[in-house]
């Protein structure tokens, strides 16, 4: 990527916003393009400035984080915008919504500085941020709802069978170079794949793809056992 990370800080809380922006601003290579209070400001500044992310509280006035998020990664002229959610709350509902919404990554407000701009610097590259827990919790959420995952006729048929363990394997909450160790593959040859899935599914990045392999049915979530 050339040129400045651009960022847009939506938040309700004023002071946060402001803490953000000083934040953001005071690292070489990212800078504050925007603001918004509330969901629906998020939306269009998102559309005046054609942020490479927004950082998105969740609950927010008149529109909440989730529904703008949807908006803004369903918005053609924000296709290339990534959303990292921020938030108080560690709750399942929050993750599986935000990340069904479009978002690329999800991390508490009390994150760490250092970690919260190397966060940003990951989505604004394409890769999703999925830490080992927040998987789990998603994988747990799809373990918990009732009724059988309903098959994607469109998707399947598409992949190859050294695909569908790839995608099997990410969703999964495995990395990168743990899918080359698992299939004894090269890293470059497993980047390889994760890039052709992303195509053939059409899904934005990482997280999207562990949401297609649920629910397709390629992968079948199992309640967790004892221990």
């Amino acid at each position: 990527m050339s040129g400045a990370v651009r960022v847009v800080v939506a938040d309700d809380q004023a002071l946060l916003r402001g803490s953000f922006r000083v934040l953001v601003d005071s690292e070489p290579g990212l800078q504050v393009v925007g603001e918004a209070s509330d969901g629906e400001a998020a939306v269009e500044v998102a559309l005046r400035t054609r942020p490479d992310v927004v950082l998105m509280d969740v609950r927010m006035p008149r529109v909440d984080g989730i529904e703008a998020t949807r908006r803004i990664c369903a918005g053609e002229a924000t296709r290339d915008t990534r959303v990292l959610i921020l938030t108080m709350f560690d709750v399942d509902d929050y993750v599986y919504a935000a990340l069904r919404s479009g978002a690329s990554g999800f991390l508490l407000k009390d994150t760490p500085p250092g970690d919260l701009l190397a966060a940003i610097r990951v989505v604004a590259a394409g890769e999703a941020l999925l830490a080992p827990s927040v998987t789990r919790r998603l994988i747990a959420e799809f373990a918990r709802r009732p009724g059988p995952v309903r098959p994607g006729p469109t998707l399947l048929p598409e992949l190859t069978d050294r695909e569908r363990e790839v995608l099997a394997l990410i969703a999964r909450g495995l990395s990168n170079t743990e899918i080359a160790q698992t299939l004894h593959l090269g890293l470059a040859t497993v980047k390889t794949h994760v890039s052709h899935l992303l195509r053939k599914t059409a899904a934005r990045d990482r997280a999207q793809l562990v949401i297609a392999a649920y629910e397709s049915g390629l992968v079948t979530a199992a309640p967790p056992g004892p221990g």
